[in-house]
């Protein structure tokens, strides 16, 4: 026999139903808010138990930093690349000088802005973790900027072409100024190797991914670990030569099962959405105590410098002569701005790829994590703004 529920004693949000765990389990998922779980859960940890969790980080680092994470990384570069294809949701931006001028007067501003409060403060020992200044959350600012702005806007095109420029330049030069860097030409060979078995898997139609991975993945990530470049980063050349499909919806957002590259970036979502929980968890467990100048440098470098250096740049700009984009405001272009002060995932993975464990890796790395204030900013000024759903009558 059914029951029936009474409709006028039913409740307004029924959590125990399954579509609605499901719905909420997705959207976890599709968000890569398992991350600050795991950073969450690594704060409490690292402040009421710290000899157990950071055997636990030591232990996890290899495994976690250097290779599991390789797999996040290619899936955030397999999500623009395809969005930046003929047809992709970022293909038809008709401006780009000004995101790329964006992102170097935001680079500049951040990075000014940490070296000269490390300087002020006379501890140019810090001066090595300006990536971790200067990096941008790229999931961070866009599912902000989507709640701002819930239709399709040319503000959230922006603020992603100038977050993507800016982490490209900062992990391309922190990653040539590492010590262990060295263009060994056994490394250049292998990663020729595996760009051309790639290649020849796309050539013979294979749509699986798993080929790629376990064959051109594993030479360009030996090839990178050779060279001393951070291996993590070994999957993004092998993306261009995977099967496609455009991405014409919103960048991050979720998609059915339609084909079989659809399927195949599901079960490699699931894979890198691991990575993130363990990556939170290993790197993620900062002493509280532990905040001095380099968080506060930080802090300074993301919520101040990047901003100002952003909207210097485009002002400069347009005085040049280049004009904004239509139907954009000021005050739009501020809000993009103010979007990119959320460090955290990047920042996270910048310092873990370039600081050694110990002090400033701990003062830094809870400066990145605070970064997180800077979408509440971002949400006051939108308000008083009246930008996206916030104008009055919009």
């Amino acid at each position: 026999m059914r029951i029936h529920a009474d409709p006028l004693n039913a409740p307004l949000l029924d959590v125990t139903h399954p579509r609605l765990a499901v719905r909420v389990f997705r959207a976890v998922l599709n968000r890569f808010l398992l991350l600050p779980l795991g950073v969450a859960i690594a704060m409490v940890w690292a402040n009421t138990d710290p000899e157990s969790y950071f055997r636990f980080a030591q232990a996890a680092s290899f495994p976690v930093n250097e290779i599991a994470m390789a797999f996040f990384m290619a899936l955030v570069a397999q999500e623009l690349f395809e969005s930046l294809m003929l047809g992709g949701a970022l293909s038809a931006w008709r401006h780009r000088a000004l995101p790329a001028i964006a992102a170097v007067g935001g680079l500049i501003g951040a990075v000014a802005a940490y070296l000269s409060f490390v300087s002020l403060k006379h501890e140019q020992m810090l001066a090595p973790a300006w990536p971790v200044a200067a990096a941008i959350d790229l999931a961070a600012g866009y599912y902000l900027l989507r709640l701002i702005y819930p239709r399709r806007s040319g503000v959230v095109a922006f603020m992603l072409l100038t977050a993507v420029l800016t982490d490209a330049i900062v992990i391309a030069v922190a990653s040539v100024q590492t010590p262990s860097f060295q263009l060994h030409p056994a490394g250049a060979g292998l990663l020729l190797a595996a760009l051309a078995s790639a290649a020849l898997l796309r050539r013979r139609g294979v749509k699986a991914f798993g080929p790629y991975w376990l064959i051109s993945g594993t030479l360009s990530w030996l090839a990178f670990y050779w060279m001393g470049i951070h291996p993590a980063l070994a999957l993004v050349p092998i993306v261009p030569l995977l099967p496609h499909d455009t991405r014409a919806g919103d960048v991050f957002a979720d998609r059915l099962d339609g084909t079989p590259v659809h399927h195949q970036e599901h079960e490699w979502n699931g894979i890198a959405q691991v990575a993130v929980l363990l990556f939170g968890l290993a790197n993620g467990g900062v002493i509280l105590r532990h905040a001095d100048t380099g968080t506060w440098g930080v802090l300074i470098a993301a919520l101040v410098g990047r901003p100002l250096g952003i909207m210097a740049a485009l002002f400069i700009a347009v005085l040049a002569g280049l004009r904004l984009p239509a139907r954009m405001r000021w005050s739009d272009i501020a809000v993009a701005a103010l979007a990119t002060t959320c460090g955290f995932t990047f920042a996270l993975f910048l310092g873990a790829a370039t600081l050694p464990i110990g002090a400033v890796a701990e003062q830094v790395t809870l400066g990145a994590l605070l970064t997180v204030v800077g979408a509440f900013i971002t949400l006051g000024f939108a308000w008083a703004a009246g930008a996206g759903r916030f104008k009055v009558g919009g």
